[in-house]
């Protein structure tokens, strides 16, 4: 890393040089963002988890920009050409678009029609239009280059004009007020393509149909959806800007040349940005604008993930999980409180066969055998009308129901993974695990899907896939260290997810689990083949050990911590195991007297020692639908409906009412003021009320509201 990149980061971020500067060094020595955020406050001066994530992001963004710079300098310095201006001046672009400007000149082309003009000897001429002086007579300069290819002065000054072009076109200073421009008055254009409108999939873009919007603030989800519908050949898309072609002329025409040859020069610069800077700027832009676009969708996405994991356990339970449907039945799953399968069977509540006395028989028998305390039941095909068994036949009144997200179940059964869960099982028993374990634990159990799979997203599909898989993960690694694992328990994608561990080490961690029994302490860990001292420094504070001897190996507290709670322990004339969780103990203890081992660690320390091993998620909740809706079909305008919050996009939140069809609920029926964040309002999983305001069958959409309630 350049010396220099620490104050280049800090300035950009705006943040102090020195905890730049540190966690720059962190970083550099492999530490993780979670550790980092962690455990080395004083390190940082108690950056957050977003603040660091942002310095590791600039950082990789610097070091790819010098890298860059370095390759153009040393393919300009190979041609020759690279002086000492020239070199300042890449030196100093602190954007890839001035450095790539910079380049253009030099970068290998394709052959052109300026190519052609120099190759035919007319770069002279060029120079002599656009000299200060310029030409009073361009028409007898050209017949000195009339030969050859030349055919007549027409040539020779449409060659040199090609010249000019070309020049124009590779101009920074041009190419920089042309962005300015655009990115000041561009607005986008859309209409249905020309013999599209009976397209069955023309309706998806009714809202495009004759769509405007200035570029500079149109919402992300609208220029996707401009992208997707241009990409599937369904939208016509313009982009239209203020006509500023004589405004770029005038910044390259020679100030006090003759008027002949400034009239040439013009022309060249319109043709110019006819036929190459606007072409070429375009793409640019739009390269710029929808990377501008896909961080919004990214950032909601990786939001509502945030959401989902995070979401509260339901803890100590026994669940009977169904897996709903018609024709194949219901595929119905006992697990314990840790998820682990004990049984399964299949059961056909519903038509075309409506054994409801067999499949009464059949769950009675699973709940009674194993001891089930709790029902988790997929939210897809026939799920209301299981869900209206359950409760009609008695079995509701014995276990508490859960309606359960079923997207990314069946990639999951599906999986390599599912099958080496359950090599003897096929695909709709993992399928039926998967929908059951939800609720045990949403973050061990998410974790084993392609984030993009769950359904929380807005499209997820059209946004970089690299930017965004980078950005999942992040989001996945956070939840999973904020949580914390059981180092007994945990699954090899989980340990995964810890800071330092990967997905090799996390095998080797569970093979030696297997082989060896269960950890007996964090240290124990160290006895994993190729897991050394490092990889146990970043990884150790975020995994738990409850059956340890050491009360705090089912803390967040570092091992490299576990003396200073000695001290505080011996201070008060007791051991460590009677100092955690004793609450008027810890009240005793005066924080300044272990001011040597930093503010913010001993917080941290005494916070963890109130409330060990304490689950940061908090209690599920579920939410109680209305028994009389069962379809769309059911609904009517001002209904007052509870529901379940599924997903968060740009515009609204889509929410569970517990039929097939969720309502959205639009920004604008969040509340009496403007609301531009939904996240800020709504977050997934909760428990609202709200009013239903439109219905619309044909499309099967529904619209709520939660205004004055």
């Amino acid at each position: 890393m350049n010396a220099d990149i620490p104050a280049r980061v800090a300035a950009s971020l705006d943040l102090p040089l020195r905890s730049v500067a540190a966690t720059a060094s962190l970083l550099a020595m492999g530490a993780t963002v979670p550790f980092i955020s962690r455990y080395r406050k004083e390190h940082t001066g108690g950056l957050d988890e977003t603040a660091i994530r942002s310095i590791e992001t600039e950082i990789r963004r610097l070091e790819e920009l010098d890298r860059r710079r370095d390759t153009i300098i040393d393919t300009i310095s190979e041609q020759g050409k690279l002086t000492a201006e020239l070199e300042e001046r890449l030196r100093a672009a602190t954007t890839a678009a001035a450095l790539e400007d910079l380049y253009l000149p030099y970068r290998p082309k394709r052959r052109t029609r300026a190519t052609v003009a120099r190759e035919r000897g007319l770069e002279p001429l060029a120079r002599m239009l656009m000299s200060a002086s310029g030409l009073a007579d361009p028409e007898a300069a050209a017949r000195r280059f009339v030969a050859g290819d030349v055919a007549d002065t027409g040539a020779a000054l449409a060659g040199a004009s090609d010249i000019i072009a070309e020049w124009a076109a590779e101009s920074p200073r041009l190419r920089s007020r042309l962005r300015g421009i655009m990115r000041r008055t561009a607005s986008v254009r859309s209409v249905i393509a020309p013999g599209k409108e009976d397209h069955p999939d023309a309706a998806k873009y009714r809202t495009y149909a004759r769509y405007s919007h200035p570029l500079r603030n149109i919402p992300s989800h609208c220029y996707l959806a401009l992208r997707r519908g241009q990409a599937e050949g369904l939208l016509r898309v313009s982009v239209e800007i203020d006509d500023r072609v004589d405004s770029l002329a005038e910044a390259f025409v020679p100030r006090a040349g003759a008027d002949a040859s400034r009239r040439l020069v013009a022309a060249a610069v319109a043709d110019s940005y006819r036929r190459l800077l606007r072409p070429s700027i375009d793409t640019e832009m739009a390269a710029e604008w929808k990377e501008r676009a896909d961080g919004v969708a990214i950032n909601l996405f990786s939001g509502n993930l945030r959401q989902l994991l995070m979401a509260a356990p339901l803890r100590g339970r026994r669940i009977l999980a169904l897996d709903p449907g018609f024709r194949t039945g219901c595929k119905a799953v006992a697990l314990d409180a840790e998820g682990n399968l004990l049984d399964h069977d299949v059961v056909y509540p519903n038509p075309p066969q409506a054994d409801t006395v067999g499949a009464m028989r059949t769950l009675m028998r699973l709940i009674d055998d194993h001891e089930l305390d709790a029902i988790a039941l997929g939210d897809r095909t026939a799920s209301r009308e299981t869900e209206a068994f359950l409760r009609s036949s008695g079995i509701a009144d014995f276990t508490e129901v859960f309606v359960v997200s079923e997207n990314g179940a069946s990639v999951y059964s599906a999986s390599p993974l599912a099958g080496k869960e359950f090599p003897d099982h096929d695909v709709t028993v993992r399928g039926a695990v998967s929908i059951g374990r939800r609720p045990i634990d949403p973050l061990a159990e998410l974790v084993k899907i392609d984030p993009k799979s769950i359904g929380v997203g807005q499209y997820q599909h059209d946004v970089d896939q690299s930017a965004l898989r980078d950005a999942l993960d992040f989001t996945v690694m956070s939840c999973v260290n904020s949580v914390g694992v059981d180092l007994n328990t945990a699954s090899p994608q989980l340990l995964s997810y810890i800071s330092g561990i990967g997905p090799a080490l996390a095998e080797r961690i569970v093979a030696y689990r297997a082989a060896h029994g269960a950890f007996a302490s964090r240290r124990a860990l160290l006895d994993v083949p190729r897991l050394g001292a490092k990889a146990f420094e970043q990884a150790a504070g975020f995994l738990r050990v409850p059956d340890s001897a050491n009360p705090l190996d089912n803390t967040g507290i570092h091992p490299e911590s576990y003396p200073l709670v000695e001290r505080m322990a011996a201070d008060l004339g007791m051991d460590t195991a009677a100092l955690a969780g004793n609450a008027e103990a810890i009240a005793r203890i005066d924080p300044a007297r272990y001011a040597d081992a930093g503010e913010a660690t001993v917080a941290d320390v005494l916070d963890e020692l109130r409330k060990p091993g304490r689950d940061p998620r908090g209690s599920a909740d579920n939410a109680d639908f209305d028994s009389a809706i069962h379809t769309i079909d059911d609904l009517s305008e001002g209904m007052i409906l509870t529901g379940k919050v599924g997903n968060i996009t740009a515009f609204g939140a889509f929410v569970d009412i517990g039929i097939k069809e969720h309502g959205l609920l639009h920004v604008s029926q969040m509340g009496a003021r403007r609301v531009t964040d939904p996240s800020t309002v709504v977050s997934i999983g909760d428990i609202i009320r709200v009013r239903v305001i439109g219905v619309d069958i044909d499309r099967r959409r529904i619209s709520l509201s939660i205004k004055d309630l």
